[in-house]
């Protein structure tokens, strides 16, 4: 009896070890197949780095989409009270939804409709952020109509991205559907510049509505009153709300003010570009080499008599400024390349009308390679750039050593490879700043490329002031740089897919 009692004892530790072999068998094979080390996640620096990512996340989120919506709401607008100026545009003409409002070819007037609340929806099919505030307006349109109010209230939305014409705004598809308010659409001379001569104008010019969504509220004589420049106010849609019920209450003549001669905001685009800036610079996909690479090219100084009696360099080796200088110029360089590509694709995507499934597609491509990066994967999409860089780049043996060419091209190689983590939040933000038009895309890239060269100065400065202590620091902190970056690809994936696919969630 106690014999058995043995055997039975000894043949199920055999199977709680086959079982653990089994297990760790296939977390081998995964990891041999893919580089993806699933055992992360039961380690304790791996949700260290999720905290830090977490409050980084939010932090830089919350931020820049407060400057952005803080200077849109700012910019544009005067305190001097302002008629809405007046325009005209042609209407889907709906039977049960426009008719009562245009005339019997189906056009809309504003000054027609003096004496009622008039709101303003600029929007575009294949706007994502439009999506938010049709949401809202459709859920309060009913309560604010169903007021004893003393004005009666019209909502028109305008489509703003001419390219997209009556028929396919009036055509329901995807995430999208053909609001349940008058649609009608914008031209470059919708609105009325001079009564006397007839001078016609863009209504997105006069409305400084380049930046879209944006939302107006027109008062019953005609003033504007309520102004909403994003499409999830970072304070709720409190005030405007409180803008419209005054407006039909007849009290909104402390809200009035008027429009300024800016086209859009450009501070906070630019402000987006400098934080995106240190997305990209910090890519866990490319600066864990950054430090030992900046690192040996200092040390080369210490030689530099020797190459030059060599006859391998001509003139002094640069120091850390002009390093960090050449390297960002070379940044500068890949970026401008992918501006301009992106900016071609940004047009086709709009008039293709993809621009919402291109853009679920990058939210789940961010996701993707997050956790990739998180598991130890590595992604090698733009490979093929740093083996240019390398073919152009001598080193101290070759016969000719140009360390300023060096520096100029691995800023190039270094955008390479921070693009396979980074493409994903950098296209689409080229992308929406064509959308834009006016000064936007040269904006936004000049606020990414300014941040990319001070922070390219700034660690080669900071290496070559105190070498050993700071190569240190950052060969440390490589390792957490990389952990930090893969979580933060994985957040900004999950919160762009929330965005595009609930926004009012996030409203």
């Amino acid at each position: 009896m106690k014999h058995e009692i043995i055997q039975n004892r000894l043949k199920n530790v055999s199977k709680e070890n086959h079982s653990s072999g089994s297990q760790m068998s296939l977390l081998d094979t995964i990891q041999q197949r893919t580089g993806m080390d699933l055992r992360v996640f039961s380690r304790k620096h791996t949700w260290y780095a999720f905290g830090i990512s977490l409050v980084l996340f939010s932090a830089i989120a919350w931020t820049a989409l407060g400057v952005f919506g803080l200077t849109a709401a700012m910019l544009g607008v005067t305190d001097d009270a302002q008629l809405a100026p007046d325009f005209e545009l042609e209407t889907v003409n709906r039977t049960d939804v426009e008719m009562e409002y245009t005339n019997d070819t189906g056009w809309f007037r504003l000054s027609e409709h003096r004496g009622k609340v008039v709101i303003l929806d600029f929007m575009a099919r294949e706007c994502t952020s439009c999506k938010s505030v049709q949401i809202h307006l459709e859920k309060n349109i009913p309560a604010w109509q169903a007021m004893d109010a003393e004005n009666e209230l019209i909502v028109i939305a305008i489509g703003s991205w001419y390219g997209e014409d009556l028929e396919y705004l009036n055509t329901s598809k995807d995430s999208y559907h053909v609001p349940e308010y008058l649609l009608g659409t914008g031209t470059t001379e919708s609105v009325f510049l001079n009564g006397t001569t007839g001078e016609r104008g863009d209504i997105r010019v006069a409305y400084n509505a380049l930046a879209i969504p944006l939302v107006y509220v027109v008062d019953a004589e005609g003033y504007l009153v309520g102004k909403v420049s994003s499409g999830i106010p970072l304070g709720g849609w409190g005030d405007f709300d409180s803008s419209v019920m005054s407006a039909m209450a007849g009290d909104a003549e402390d809200l009035r003010f008027g429009l300024a001669e800016v086209d859009t905001s450009m501070l906070g685009i630019f402000i987006i570009g400098l934080f995106l800036s240190i997305l990209v610079y910090f890519s866990p996909c490319a600066f864990p080499v950054l430090p030992s690479f900046v690192s040996y090219y200092l040390s080369l100084g210490t030689r530099e008599q020797e190459l030059i009696d060599a006859g391998r360099l001509k003139g002094r080796m640069p120091n850390s400024v002009f390093i960090g200088i050449l390297a960002g110029l070379g940044m500068w360089t890949f970026f401008l390349l992918i501006g301009g590509l992106a900016a071609v694709m940004g047009e086709a995507f709009q008039r293709s009308g993809i621009v919402y499934d291109i853009s679920l597609g990058i939210a789940i491509l961010l996701l993707f390679l997050g956790f990739f990066m998180l598991t130890g994967g590595t992604s090698h999409l733009l490979g093929w750039v740093q083996r240019l860089v390398d073919r152009h780049s001598t080193t101290e043996q070759d016969e000719s050593f140009t360390p300023r060419r060096n520096m100029y091209l691995y800023g190039i190689g270094y955008s390479a490879a921070s693009i396979d983590c980074t493409a994903a939040a950098v296209l689409p933000f080229v992308i929406y700043l064509t959308t834009l038009e006016g000064p936007a895309v040269s904006t936004g890239l000049a606020g990414l490329m300014l941040g990319l060269l001070l922070l390219m100065v700034t660690v080669t400065v900071s290496v070559g002031l105190g070498r050993h202590v700071m190569l240190d620091f950052l060969q440390r902190a490589t390792g957490v740089i990389k952990l930090v970056g893969s979580w933060m690809m994985m957040f900004a994936g999950l919160g762009l897919s929330l965005y595009i696919t609930h926004p009012e969630w996030l409203s």
